[in-house]
């Protein structure tokens, strides 16, 4: 019999807010995190809308030697462990493990280094120390002491659902009693320019499932969570924000880069993940989706719930434009906007949308909204037909 598996804090650092605090209340407010790109040099993209982070994330996590993504990293799986363990427990922490979902590493530190090198002949390998996507799980457990297992995973856009699906079988199975879970990325000049090359960034800023949009708004960030199973959590008081109740995961692998245009892989994790929980899809309350905001994203992610939900379907809300589209730290930022939705009793909306796309038919939650919701949804794709989909339930006060 699998083991109940909940979560017992949340961290965060985005456009938003560099808080749980602080991005509950941009969604309440409806304040996009999104401004014009100044992060790195570029005479292409500079102005137009992306979600970085604009604080000093060099003071706030205190870390002398590292790259961008390893201080988001830290900072977020802080304010988890602050939330989860309010009297210090180092030798229930040290057990833990953590695994964190992330693509892009310290790239924009070894594109500095290599530009030093070209044009001034300067080798500066330091630079390139914290260039591996797994450097910010090794800093995350190097700084909050953990000696479980430390991992890394790498599946585009769905890394950080990923990595708390993973994180959540291995607590299920018995395996270990906790682990901290999310994802991380930060910009480099190969994402900005690569999603560029691919013709997939809307000089406006994104509009999910909106008739007019034309694409991404690229962002930054980073959201761990503390997962651990039930037992544990109630024999220290910890508490329980939330239960994970369902995930899984399916590959389409119809391209490399567009999701197959029926859905079908997604409708799979759908009804798979609802199998898992054992919930009928009249149980959902609200439903997180990927929504990037590009044509075929949408009307696939849209088809598929569609074809699960049909008439009964819940509000449904894309919430990339209050912190872009952050790479492998997507689906975890997700899962906490889930968390603080069930948490405040509350439907974050979906900003940017004037005109709904009629081949989208869902049911768009167009305004924030306080809603007696006790199970949601957070949907994540990643390239290569990708999809994962976590299924939590409301906490224990």
């Amino acid at each position: 019999m699998k083991r109940e598996v909940v979560v017992t804090g949340v961290g965060i650092v985005s456009a938003a807010g560099v808080s749980s605090v602080e991005t509950w209340s941009s969604l309440k407010e409806g304040k996009s995190g999104l401004t014009p790109f100044s992060l790195l040099s570029s005479k292409k993209y500079a102005g137009v809308p992306t979600g970085q982070v604009s604080a000093d994330l060099a003071a706030m996590s205190g870390l002398e030697r590292s790259c961008r993504p390893d201080q988001m990293a830290v900072i977020a799986a802080r304010q988890a462990v602050k939330e989860s363990f309010p009297e210090a427990d180092p030798l229930v922490l040290e057990k833990a493990g953590v695994i964190l979902g992330a693509c892009v590493g310290g790239m924009a530190q070894s594109e500095l280094f290599l530009q030093r090198l070209l044009l001034e002949g300067v080798e500066d390998t330091d630079l390139l120390r914290f260039h591996e996507c797994a450097s910010a799980a090794e800093a995350v457990a190097e700084n909050l002491g953990l000696f479980g297992p430390c991992e890394t995973i790498s599946t585009a856009c769905s890394s950080g659902s990923n990595a708390i699906f993973l994180a959540a079988d291995r607590i299920a199975s018995g395996e270990i009693d906790m682990m901290l879970a999310g994802g991380i990325d930060s910009f480099s000049r190969l994402t900005l320019n690569g999603f560029g090359s691919l013709l997939l960034i809307d000089a406006e800023g994104c509009r999910p499932f909106d008739e007019q949009r034309k694409g991404i708004s690229l962002g930054e960030g980073a959201a761990v969570l503390v997962l651990e199973s039930g037992e544990t959590a109630r024999r220290r008081k910890a508490p329980i924000l939330a239960r994970l109740s369902g995930w899984a995961n399916t590959c389409d692998a119809y391209h490399a880069t567009a999701p197959a245009p029926d859905g079908d892989g997604i409708t799979r994790a759908i009804r798979s993940a609802l199998g898992q929980s054992g919930m009928a899809p009249a149980d959902i309350d609200y439903i997180n989706a990927h929504g990037t905001a590009t044509i075929e994203n949408d009307r696939a992610e849209a088809s598929a719930i569609s074809m699960v939900f049909g008439g009964g379907m819940p509000p449904v809300s894309s919430t990339k434009r209050f912190f872009g589209h952050t790479f492998a730290a997507a689906g975890a930022i997700e899962a906490v906007v889930c968390v603080l939705a069930l948490k405040n009793s509350a439907i974050p909306p979906n900003a940017g949308l004037n005109q709904l796309d009629s081949r989208c038919p869902v049911r768009v939650q167009r305004n924030f909204e306080s809603s007696d919701i006790s199970n949601v949804m957070s949907l994540s794709l990643g390239f290569g037909g990708n999809n994962n989909c976590l299924i939590l339930t409301r906490g224990e006060e």
